[in-house]
């Protein structure tokens, strides 16, 4: 047991520094998650499609020779048409937000497709933004580290310079009564298109950095991205909490670093990988359940116990 133990905390030691690359890049995916469920109140799907997005045209777009730098700009443009377009289905044909984002990511898959042209692309030997700083050697974990460091922070502190501005405060005021908004002059449109526009940015983003880190572009990357970045949000605003715009901010982040160092210690346990979506699935069921738990400890009653005491007998 001892033996077993050292084995894997060793294991997870070495793993700590490619996790922490991993874990800051999947970070805009998490902020891609978390403006639409906490700040718009709009519960999307469409950073499962956004992501591979991002990745095919960040992959084509560079081994053509593109300059690295350009090819994610273009990826988060292409992110960003893809949340406005998720948007304005919600809010022009009337439908559900879930299943607009569905739509949106079906329709993807097959863009995808048409983008890369095959399923994957090797971008082994082609240039990349990640190793524009010489921390350590070539390919080292500590360069990307540093690369999506600083871009994630960046993208922090503008977005919380954005939320206390009068647009960025008009957006958090759409999420919290759209209605009354509304009343007061707020374009709702505008603001939910631009808003879900900024998280599918975000998270193709994060979609043209991790196919440079992993060295090729798969339209399937995308698969299981959402669950995950749930699951990091939900540890995130658990320990940081989000009573203000710099802690729901700060939460994506330092939940998607706790959370894939937890699935590194998994793995370093040697947790079989296809166990892992049931684990995050689980955790996330948890997590979402929790309050309602406690709720119920608290009253002390099962739901709808005292509207059965008070109905008249027959």
């Amino acid at each position: 047991m001892t033996e077993f133990i050292q084995t894997t905390f060793s294991t997870f030691y070495a793993l700590i520094p490619v996790t922490i690359a991993q874990s800051l890049i999947m970070g805009f995916v998490v902020l891609g998650i978390m403006l639409p469920f906490r700040v718009l109140n709009f519960p999307d799907m469409t950073a499962e499609g956004a992501f591979p997005l991002g990745g095919c045209v960040a992959t084509v777009l560079i081994v053509s020779g593109v300059n690295p730098w350009l090819a994610v700009a273009v990826a988060i443009l292409a992110g960003f048409i893809a949340g406005c377009c998720t948007a304005y289905i919600h809010l022009r044909f009337r439908i559900h937000t879930l299943l607009a984002g569905i739509l949106m990511t079906t329709m993807l898959y097959s863009i995808n497709l048409r983008i890369m042209g095959r399923s994957n692309i090797s971008l082994f030997g082609s240039d990349s933004i990640l190793d524009v700083i010489p921390v350590a050697d070539a390919g080292s974990p500590w360069n990307k580290i540093a690369i999506v460091g600083v871009l994630l922070a960046i993208a922090f502190f503008v977005m919380n310079y954005f939320f206390k501005t009068e647009k960025g405060t008009a957006m958090r005021a759409v999420g919290a009564n759209p209605d009354m908004s509304e009343a007061q002059g707020i374009n709702v449109w505008t603001a939910t298109i631009i808003g879900i526009g900024i998280a599918g940015g975000f998270s193709a983003m994060a979609g043209a950095l991790m196919v440079q880190s992993q060295g090729f572009g798969d339209i399937n990357m995308g698969l299981g991205v959402l669950i995950n970045g749930l699951a990091a949000l939900m540890i995130g605003e658990a320990i940081i909490g989000n009573q203000t715009v710099f802690r729901q901010l700060l939460a994506p982040i330092v939940g998607a670093l706790i959370y894939y160092q937890l699935i590194s210690l998994c793995l370093a346990a040697n947790m079989p990988p296809p166990d892992l979506k049931l684990a995050t699935g689980l955790f996330v069921l948890f997590m979402l359940g929790l309050p309602s738990l406690r709720g119920g400890r608290k009253s002390g009653s099962a739901p709808g116990r005292e509207a059965m005491r008070e109905r008249p007998a027959a």
